[in-house]
């Protein structure tokens, strides 16, 4: 219950977005500084004030219990994106796209969000791991999946805002170095901007396209279903029956069933791949995942409980 109304929460941030670039109060140039804010700013600040303004004790050896699940997660949606583009009759011209968006979810634009809203900034170290790893492996085995391996990956592009906030709060959780009151409330009120204007971006982008079309493609809409549904139940009835810790097994949820990343859109226009398609992806999934999401997690803990 707690996921569904904040799914509904973030639904309407998005819906302002829309509704406000259809009425041209806002436009894309707008949605792209909005966009800069939340991945350079906003979004690096939730990891940070995660452990800086934490109150509660997390156990290391929880954490320890969650790199180990991003491992894991990784490791079985690169596996996934081999199946299921051949699986559901991709071409052969699309397969670096939906391999993309099989194996990158929206992390940062919608999981940590949500992970803050419906569980506190608290459980958003055990979300850490999932972020850094999909840095690490979105600008090396993503570039050379669009690139159908012709492209070697961008190492560089690994050091960005996103993994460097992740490694500083991974050090301040371990070391428990003190931090000063004002840097714990600057890092909270910036934090606190995430959802709201992550999900007015997502709005946005949304508004440059026609609903229609993303409805009516009957292969992207498959896919969709079967991402969001079918692979975040069958992972997480495993995953409930070897994780005890509850927040973990939520966070992991959450990790499971968020859309598919912006970043397979951002990439498939600069690395070659077909961008339109990308986008509408990338549309379609988070638009049903204000859904999915909280019937994914009542399906879940209904059978696991």
């Amino acid at each position: 219950m707690v996921l569904l109304q904040q799914m509904g929460i973030l639904f309407v941030y998005m819906m302002i977005g829309y509704v406000a670039c259809k009425k041209e109060y806002f436009d894309q140039e707008f949605g792209k500084k909005l966009s800069w804010l939340v991945v350079n700013v906003a979004n690096p600040m939730l990891a940070i004030s995660a452990v800086v303004n934490n109150e509660e004790q997390i156990a290391k050896k929880d954490f320890y219990v969650t790199v180990l699940l991003a491992i894991c997660f990784y490791a079985f949606f690169l596996i996934l994106a081999q199946i299921l583009p051949r699986l559901i009759g991709v071409q052969n011209s699309d397969i670096g796209v939906y391999k993309m968006m099989t194996t990158f979810n929206n992390i940062g634009f919608m999981g940590f969000p949500v992970i803050a809203a419906a569980y506190g900034n608290g459980a958003l170290i055990y979300a850490v791991p999932f972020s850094i790893m999909f840095n690490i492996l979105c600008y090396t085995w993503g570039i050379q999946t669009l690139c159908g391996g012709g492209e070697k990956g961008n190492w560089k592009r690994i050091i960005n805002i996103g993994t460097i906030s992740g490694i500083i709060s991974i050090v301040l959780f371990f070391m428990q170095i003190p931090v000063p009151k004002m840097i714990c409330s600057l890092s909270a009120g910036l934090s606190n901007l995430t959802g709201p204007l992550s999900m007015l971006v997502i709005g946005i982008s949304i508004a440059a396209m026609e609903l229609k079309d993303l409805f009516t493609d009957v292969k992207l809409l498959k896919f969709a279903l079967i991402k969001l549904l079918a692979v975040p139940v069958a992972a997480m009835l495993l995953v409930c029956q070897v994780i005890d810790n509850r927040l973990i097994c939520e966070v992991f949820l959450v990790m499971m069933a968020t859309p598919a990343a912006s970043m397979c859109a951002i990439l498939s226009q600069q690395y070659g791949g077909d961008y339109e398609l990308a986008a509408k992806g990338v549309a379609l999934t988070t638009i049903l995942s204000v859904v999915t999401m909280p019937i994914v997690s009542e399906i879940v803990f209904h059978i696991a409980v």
